[in-house]
């Protein structure tokens, strides 16, 4: 990953030169630091570092700049993804032991996760297909029904809000009705035709059908910020999915979707994607258009940051916000989590608003509907009622705590290859997240203006830093 956080300025160059020279004093002012282990099975604490006595010199390669008054784009938060699977796992347990784990997803004592992610119908993580219109050819959409999610997924969703009220919701989906399509089918691979009809008719009903979608979630109690279109419009998959280029989907947008939801008065925007890494052009075809009209901005997944570079060379004023993370194979593994700050900082580093984790709940087999394995937060045995926090909880719980809505990302460097995410908050307070992937604990130094401050980073931890304005 590259560790340089933002291109220097010719300003900051000369200040990082002064820095780099020792000409800016020490300090022994208080700073926090604290850490989660990896370990599966409870979740983890925050755990505090002694920075009393600071012992040892940081080397060069343990020195990070820090420049407060650079700012970049504002957070809108760190979350995750609700799907069936998950709500049916949920819906297993107690309801104490249900409200202890919403508890830890999404309380300020928890995680405290903001931003999150659902399905608009079947994801490839719903118990099966189904869409809210299963009656071929509704163009009026008379039978169109969101009971299905009624079941598992609005009481999953509703939990979620009522411990954190604040939480902002997304939402996208992986097919439209399968009788919208040329194939007849939600999922792919089965026959050719995996891709909307070419039918002014349909897409009005599907414009309709999401207007529906988000009214319906609305008089239920959940309200969706934004949509994206569709989910990874490039998959042809033998799950529900949906061929939908860019151009496409920037044409249904503006000519049909966002038009529908100004009739309707649905105050949910309009974004495009999700776009991801298998086929990066989708992304750069959609900011090649000239004119996007009125799409509030784009959702990415599985995206490089130089393609995101690209995108924002193309289009400065973009708005962009990830999507989904990755989703690994179900091993669970401390490796793996402990290269979650660096697929995080991949995103945010590059000017997403936001990072959204893949599947927060899952059940013992870490199953899909469609038979593979993946990641998730937390495990749920049906049968035994055992609840397991994987490491990725405790990654993403200290991501989580300490990248808050409101923040904005601001420039840092570290001269040494460690992962690293630096962001303000609204107070002034300043927080550094890093990796310190060497074998052994060790001192780094901070430099923000005119003060260095040294701090003990645990090795192989994800460490959150904070220093208060009256600090520096």
């Amino acid at each position: 990953m590259n560790n340089i956080q933002y291109i220097l300025n010719p300003i900051l160059g000369i200040c990082l030169l002064f820095l780099s020279n020792g000409i800016f004093a020490q300090s022994n002012l208080d700073v926090k630091t604290w850490f989660v282990q990896f370990e599966r099975g409870e979740a983890s604490p925050l755990q505090e570092v002694n920075n009393k006595d600071v012992k040892g010199n940081a080397g060069w390669k343990n020195r990070i700049y820090i420049q407060p008054e650079v700012v970049f784009q504002e957070i809108e938060g760190i979350g995750g993804a609700f799907n069936e699977i998950g709500g049916e796992a949920l819906h297993s347990l107690p309801q104490d032991v249900q409200q202890q784990i919403l508890q830890n997803l999404f309380s300020e004592e928890g995680a405290g996760f903001t931003f999150c992610r659902t399905a608009i119908g079947a994801s490839d993580f719903g118990l099966d297909a189904y869409s809210y219109s299963m009656v071929p050819d509704d163009y009026n959409m008379k039978h169109f029904s969101i009971e299905r999610d009624q079941k598992y997924v609005l009481p999953y969703i509703k939990g979620a809000l009522a411990v954190n009220p604040n939480m902002t919701l997304f939402a996208s989906p992986w097919s439209p009705p399968g009788w919208m399509k040329e194939s007849g089918e939600m999922e792919g691979l089965k026959v050719d035709g995996n891709e909307l009809k070419n039918n002014p008719k349909v897409y009005k009903a599907y414009a309709d059908y999401f207007v529906k979608y988000v009214r319906a979630y609305h008089e239920n109690g959940v309200d969706i910020d934004r949509i994206c279109i569709q989910n990874e419009n490039d998959a042809d998959t033998k799950y529900p999915s949906c061929i939908f280029p860019a151009k496409e989907m920037v044409s249904f947008a503006n000519d049909y979707l966002i038009p529908a939801f100004k009739k309707n008065k649905i105050k949910a925007k309009v974004y495009a994607g999700t776009f991801r890494v298998v086929n990066q052009m989708d992304l750069m075809d959609f900011v090649a258009i000239k004119e996007l009209g009125e799409i509030d901005g784009v959702g990415i997944q599985y995206t490089d940051a130089r393609f995101i570079s690209d995108a924002q060379t193309f289009k400065p004023d973009l708005k962009i916000f990830h999507t989904e993370g990755h989703c690994y194979n179900g091993e669970n593994s401390v490796e793996q989590a402990a290269h979650r700050l660096e697929e995080v900082a991949n995103y945010i580093n590059s000017g997403s608003t936001t990072f959204t984790y893949w599947n927060m709940i899952l059940n013992e087999t870490t199953k899909s509907g469609w038979g593979w394995t993946q990641n998730s937060l937390i495990n749920i045995n049906r049968e035994t009622g055992e609840v397991y926090y994987n490491p990725d909880y405790n990654a993403m719980y200290i991501i989580s705590k300490f990248i808050k809505p409101g923040d904005k990302r601001i420039a840092s460097v570290c001269r040494g290859k460690y992962p690293m995410i630096s962001v303000k908050s609204p107070d002034g307070t300043i927080k550094v997240l890093i990796v310190n992937g060497n074998t052994a604990n060790d001192t780094f130094e901070l430099v923000v203006n005119d003060k260095v401050l040294k701090v003990n980073i645990p090795a192989n931890r994800l460490t959150a830093v904070t220093i208060l304005q009256k600090d520096i």
